[in-house]
């Protein structure tokens, strides 16, 4: 069922993005960002999270959107170094 969002589809992308997740916290950042890395995490954690409560009211679209856009914020970070990572399983930064 490649059109259809499945529950094993959206438990696979958020283990993902909390993979991601983790792995952002732990690294390093390569700028002088500070500010922005924590706002960054924030976001990052406020979309997994809207993700879950979407997820817990049968919304799977809603839910992996939410996914996606902090699976985006994740990108980012990477891709300018504010998240100092190198796993292109996990993200889009190699």
């Amino acid at each position: 069922m490649k059109d259809k969002i499945t529950k094993q589809k959206l438990e696979k992308y958020f283990r993902i993005s909390e993979e991601a997740l983790s792995a952002a916290e732990k690294s390093g950042n390569r700028t002088k960002l500070k500010a922005e890395r924590e706002d960054m995490l924030d976001m990052i954690k406020r979309y997994i999270s809207d993700a879950r409560h979407f997820e817990e009211k049968g919304d799977y679209v809603n839910a992996f959107a939410a996914l996606n856009y902090a699976h985006g914020w994740l990108d980012t970070g990477a891709r300018i170094g504010i998240f100092d990572v190198h796993d292109n399983r996990l993200f889009t930064s190699d």
